[in-house]
């Protein structure tokens, strides 16, 4: 059996927070803790009006905690929170194990999971990007992070030069992920008459699953959080014959700290680029609406949360039912309830997305004059252009196109 290292999981319920989100939102963390490798052996929440400024819970709580560790043989504390560089280094000094907070762990299951270049690349800026403040000269809570420095400490010119190199690291890594970014635009652009569907969706509600129903492919499927995390892409024909291109993006989690979105802004730029939106939903999960409502706080940051989206509702052959009209007037958008497991309503999603993009692109001709070239170069940017004649009153230019930049460059034909 394999020997997971003991953790024990810490959180605190604030007034304006309902004792259920807390206990959910700890069960959560649990489960992070196993993705990650770890065995929670016991877990603790305070109720405070204010996290404390030196441990974030109370010191004699702390205090508790601490002796639960040597009572049990954990090695790790993991708080259901993000600390400050004090906290933790205040609660390392009292507590004399490792102490974590939710965005390092979530950081600790990302580096597990990254498999591509660029999904290595985001992983190790998210991390330098949350360790560069917590440089201080403590060096009992640097040696506890690893890093190889002194338990004493390193005086402030070695800790400059550590700064100094971090940041250094971090235009690197910037930089290179600012090839990814232009790579992954050149690859759209040579694909940019196939619509791409993107699959969004709390970690863990069946988007994977889900892909390899609609496309045959074998993408990882786990019962774990975060199976997921670099962008998968496959071509999927639908009734209509018209070819389309569905993505596999990272799952979303609540409390996802908006740095982390950030530092995964190039993998998530196909929900960003994406057409048509696939919001999936685990409809049996007893949270499903807060895990609604959390990819949405998400999508919003991103700035994609009015794009044309359709709500899947996964596991509707599982128990309760999803009350369809319900999630209608919550959404606002197109609901349709599947199986991903079995591929019961399929069929029924497959037609609602060639609806949706079929209304989305119109076929068109447009009289361009010639003082108005850059008209044109809009239509064959955006538009499958059909065919194309030159007269003596300008460019006549049948096109194929999304609604919206129909009307656009109709407008300055005007």
């Amino acid at each position: 059996m394999e020997n997971l290292e003991k953790v024990i999981l810490v959180g605190i319920e604030l007034p304006g927070m309902s004792s259920e989100q807390v206990e959910e939102s700890m069960n959560e963390l649990a489960a992070l803790a196993d993705t990650a490798g770890a065995e929670a052996v016991d877990s603790f929440i305070q109720r405070r009006n204010r996290p404390d400024s030196k441990y974030f819970i109370g010191k004699g709580k702390a205090e508790e905690t601490s002796q639960r560790c040597r009572e049990l043989e954990a090695q790790l504390v993991i708080f259901d929170h993000e600390l400050s560089p004090s906290q933790i280094r205040n609660l390392i000094d009292l507590m004399e194990v490792r102490v974590l907070d939710r965005t390092q762990l979530i950081l600790d299951i990302f580096a597990q999971r990254a498999s591509t270049k660029e999904g290595k690349l985001q992983v190790e800026l998210a991390q330098l990007k949350y360790l560069l403040p917590r440089l201080t000269g403590q060096g009992k809570f640097l040696s506890r992070l690893g890093g190889g420095i002194g338990t004493r400490g390193p005086g402030e010119t070695k800790l400059e030069t550590d700064r100094r190199r971090l940041r250094e690291r971090i235009v690197d890594i910037q930089a290179e992920l600012e090839e990814v970014k232009k790579h992954r635009a050149l690859l759209r652009k040579g694909r940019k008459q196939v619509p791409v569907v993107s699959l969004v969706g709390y970690t863990n509600a069946g988007k994977s699953t889900l892909l390899n129903k609609l496309t045959g492919s074998d993408v990882l499927v786990e019962d774990k959080l975060f199976a997921t995390l670099d962008p998968t892409t496959r071509q999927v024909i639908l009734p209509n014959n018209d070819e389309i291109l569905v993505t596999d993006t990272v799952g979303f989690i609540q409390n996802l700290p908006h740095h982390l979105v950030a530092a995964f802004r190039a993998t998530l730029e196909e929900v960003i680029e994406a057409d048509l939106l696939l919001h999936v939903v685990d409809s049996t999960h007893p949270n499903c609406f807060e895990q609604y409502k959390a990819v949405q706080s998400v999508l919003s940051s991103l700035e994609v949360e009015n794009k044309p989206s359709i709500l899947v509702l996964n596991k509707a052959d599982g128990l309760p039912k999803p009350d369809l009209n319900l999630w209608i007037n919550i959404a606002g958008t197109p609901v349709t309830a599947i199986s991903a497991l079995t591929g019961e309503g399929l069929p029924g999603l497959l037609e609602t997305i060639a609806k949706n993009l079929a209304y989305r692109r119109v076929r068109t001709t447009f009289l361009i004059p010639y003082a108005k070239g850059y008209l044109l170069s809009q239509v064959h940017e955006q538009g499958l252009v059909l065919s194309e004649e030159h007269g003596n009153d300008g460019v006549r230019v049948e096109v194929e196109i999304e609604r919206v930049w129909a009307e656009r460059i109709a407008a300055g034909l005007k």
